[in-house]
């Protein structure tokens, strides 16, 4: 599970259609998250994590509370931050909101972190298990020079892709590729508005059946930038709902 933030450091009108900034809505989500007992984290602004749960959702004194531990050693790093990121999952969603100016309450019987309600909230898809295959009639590929050969260029197929990583499809006649690898420069032409340059770490290698006379790569990508991400996020969601319109 992907627990670091996603960068938010793009322009307002990119981060429309993830963002959630009605209060009732707001709540919802905050309320399923209580409910569900969803595991948290807090990412410190100063640096440092700590995983908590939600305690409380008091909508009417717009706050909330989540579980502390006193003794955590990486508490006094978040109270000392200005502002943390909360990150958790409802299912295959990401869900992510700030949580400003964290007080550490004690109590007789439990101690909790309070603070404000958020302003906004973002929704994510969950980057590890959610992929989605081109479309038939999109034919996506990836330009890149072969790990160990660097006068062979290559572009191979894309066969599946999440926002965490893709999936390649190296033919037979290729010279084979080991697992660990690190693939520099890799340019990705997913649609004609939809070009990526990435960097790919190989993490597996999975044999197809032998009339496919090649083998699945399954690649990590590697320190992507926000506006990378929020356009694999868009090309995800444009090819899962033209997918459910063509099997209507």
């Amino acid at each position: 599970m992907h627990t670091m933030p996603m960068p938010l450091d793009g322009p307002d009108d990119e981060l429309d259609e993830f963002r959630i900034s009605a209060p009732r809505e707001i709540g919802a989500m905050l309320k399923r998250l209580l409910d569900g007992n969803a595991e948290l984290n807090l990412n410190a602004s100063a640096g440092g994590v700590v995983t908590t749960t939600l305690w409380a959702v008091d909508a009417g004194r717009s706050t909330l509370a989540f579980c502390a531990d006193p003794n955590d050693p990486a508490l006094p790093a978040l109270l000392d931050s200005d502002e943390a990121v909360v990150v958790g999952y409802l299912d295959h969603i990401k869900v992510q909101f700030d949580a400003e100016g964290l007080v550490l309450v004690r109590g007789a019987a439990a101690s909790v972190l309070t603070c404000p309600w958020p302003s906004r909230l973002y929704r994510f898809q969950r980057r590890d298990s959610f992929r989605v295959r081109p479309l038939l009639h999109s034919t996506p590929a990836a330009r890149l020079r072969h790990p160990e050969i660097a006068e062979m260029r290559l572009t191979l197929r894309v066969l599946d892709l999440s926002i965490g990583g893709c999936a390649l499809f190296l033919p037979t006649t290729v010279p084979a590729v080991q697992p660990g690898v690190l693939i520099n420069q890799v340019q990705i032409d997913l649609d004609a508005d939809t070009r990526l340059a990435v960097d790919l770490r190989l993490h597996h290698i999975t044999a197809l059946n032998s009339d496919a006379h090649g083998v699945r790569l399954g690649c990590e990508f590697v320190d992507v930038g926000g506006d990378m991400l929020r356009a694999l996020q868009r090309y995800i969601d444009h090819t899962q709902k033209r997918g459910k319109l063509l099997s209507l």
